[in-house]
């Protein structure tokens, strides 16, 4: 299997995205009865793009993704 080696930005931008990957997947699973539904915070979200554009990654996800499964493959 090969190993990818990221730049700094590259695995800053991995990082941000699997924290605003956890933090909707929480907002997803939903709050208890009768709570408010969860919001994403807007600052999450701009983590994740900021990483992104500092990376050279926005606008380019299919980029991202491959190099996002060549770092981190699907258990199985």
């Amino acid at each position: 299997m090969p190993t990818a080696v990221l730049t700094d930005h590259e695995r800053t931008a991995v990082q941000a995205y699997l924290r605003l990957l956890h933090t909707v997947r929480a907002a997803f699973d939903g709050p208890p009865q009768g709570a408010p539904p969860a919001l994403v915070p807007p600052s999450v979200l701009a983590e994740a793009e900021t990483a992104l554009t500092r990376a050279g990654l926005a606008g380019n996800e299919e980029q991202f993704f491959r190099m996002l499964g060549e770092w981190c493959p699907p258990a199985g």
